[in-house]
């Protein structure tokens, strides 16, 4: 594996080593670059927030990305920690007593995407496939916990790509969490409205204006994607469960038609999976947000697919991106 500076443009093939000591390198908005290689696979991780920048299969871009000049837009590849989506108002109460997080998304006012969206995290470890990144989260307002995030990638020997998040806590005291991930997926150049989103879930969860979860209702209508639905038809921000899980594996898959596929799937560890089909990603008419959680937005209020990590105690997700390329599905 090679670290590179500066990683020149939208395509990471073109990376170099970094200078000497004491010589003038251009640095990245997104911070260090880790690159994974393995055959004809490629994969770039982000010092910031332990993102997923690049990962393509022969040439082929399998996530949207952005420039060495750009934080992620959209937050595309940031792993999200000690929660994932949004608390509402920033507010939870934790043994009665009421906490506020800071207001990261003040349109809708909520504490969204975590406490380490832009943070950078320490190199742990490396090997030719892999690398180990992790940051902490420091006792604070709103979230009075010691904990660290962990997250390896790597690039397996069927060269998809398999993320591991770990949280560990240091505390004195039990904390909770909701894990995830933000990856935007596409499939080379073929415009993503032209793709066919499939997602196995039986159960959509209803939000209001903004974007906090009220209800839940069986997948009817443009909101089932099970039998597989075309992008461009599609205006989502939601969250789904009761995902169908294979051998512990749910996936969620964007088809070409020529039959050419990329995959997210998730381990039972992840009962929910967000949606987000936007136009607002930078050169793209329409991008796909694909993101494995643990819990829904609105966690730490609801209880729903909340987890209490105890002292000392460490959990793990796993979750990864695996492309069908010749066209058959295999």
């Amino acid at each position: 594996m090679n670290v590179s500076e500066p990683l020149s443009g939208r395509t990471p093939e073109a990376a170099s080593t970094g200078g000497a000591p004491g010589t003038s390198v251009r640095r990245y908005a997104s911070g260090r670059q880790y690159e994974l290689r393995r055959g004809d696979a490629l994969a770039v991780v982000t010092e910031l927030a332990a993102g997923l920048r690049w990962y393509s299969r022969g040439g082929t871009q399998l996530t949207e990305s952005y420039s060495d000049t750009q934080i992620p837009p959209g937050a595309t590849g940031v792993t999200l920690a000690p929660w994932a989506n949004r608390v509402e108002d920033g507010v939870w109460y934790l043994h009665g007593k009421k906490l506020q997080l800071d207001i990261t998304e003040v349109s809708r006012n909520n504490a969204s995407h975590g406490l380490l969206r832009n943070a950078a995290y320490a190199l742990v470890d490396e090997s030719e496939f892999a690398v180990t990144l992790e940051a902490a989260v420091f006792p604070q307002h709103g979230y009075p916990f010691l904990v660290r995030h962990r997250v390896r990638y790597e690039l397996a020997e069927d060269l998809g790509l398999v993320v591991r998040q770990t949280l560990v806590n240091d505390s004195d005291e039990t904390a909770p969490f909701v894990l995830g991930s933000h990856p935007y997926l596409r499939l080379g150049d073929v415009p993503s409205e032209e793709l066919t989103l499939t997602v196995d879930a039986g159960t959509r969860l209803v939000t209001d204006e903004r974007l906090i979860p009220r209800s839940t209702e069986p997948v009817t209508g443009a909101a089932d994607l099970r039998a597989g639905s075309l992008v461009g038809g599609l205006d989502l921000d939601s969250a789904y469960t009761d995902l169908a899980f294979d051998g512990g594996i749910a996936r969620s898959t964007l088809r070409a038609p020529d039959g050419r596929s990329v995959s997210l799937w998730q381990d039972s560890t992840c009962g929910y999976v967000h949606v987000f089909v936007t136009t607002q990603f930078p050169g793209r008419t329409k991008a796909v947000a694909i993101e494995p959680m643990t819990g829904p937005a609105n966690a730490f209020n609801t209880g729903d697919g909340l987890r209490w990590l105890a002292p000392g105690g460490q959990f793990s997700i796993s979750w990864g991106i695996s492309a069908s390329l010749d066209g058959t599905g295999n």
